[in-house]
């Protein structure tokens, strides 16, 4: 897996201070996307996870870690992505991890498969549904567009139903 960037700090990505990672590569090719470069797989740097995650821990002040990209849940990335999340979650337990994607959570259950189960069991907040620019709206709060959700996974999987996380 390529990375497409990394910010060490942010508060536009998610609630609270948290790093970002955005991963390269995306089959969705969602026209009006803010990040157009980090589409194409070979965009960037090779991953490296334990340099990510030395930054990670030497950063007091994050609360959070959001996974965005290009495409994080796609089949070429998700499983390092899953390996990354569960690092990250061994050297920061109470971290809260965020991921954007165009995939709805419907379309990655559907795919049943363990690999894509077990990451959702590991995302906090899901922001789902591709970016329309035809209803782009940049009044919203983490999110591009009005079809887009903002889901709390784990309360959308434990009471399987759809759950917005409370911005």
């Amino acid at each position: 897996m390529n990375m497409a960037g990394f910010y060490d700090e942010s508060i536009s990505n998610g609630v609270g201070w948290r790093a970002v990672l955005f991963v390269s590569g995306c089959p969705h090719h969602c026209p009006g996307c803010h990040n157009v470069v980090a589409q194409d797989y070979n965009y960037g740097q090779k991953f490296d996870k334990q340099a990510i995650i030395d930054r990670i821990c030497d950063n007091s002040i994050l609360k959070g870690i959001t996974i965005s990209g290009g495409e994080p849940l796609c089949k070429e990335n998700i499983p390092e992505v899953l390996d990354f999340i569960k690092e990250v979650k061994k050297v920061r337990p109470n971290f809260n991890v965020w991921c954007y994607t165009g995939y709805t959570l419907e379309q990655l259950e559907e795919r049943k498969d363990d690999v894509t189960d077990e990451t959702l069991k590991n995302i906090d907040v899901l922001v789902d549904g591709r970016f329309m620019e035809e209803k782009k709206n940049p009044t919203l709060k983490f999110k591009g567009s009005e079809n887009q959700r903002i889901l709390d996974i784990q309360e959308c999987l434990r009471e399987h139903k759809l759950v917005e996380y409370k911005v």
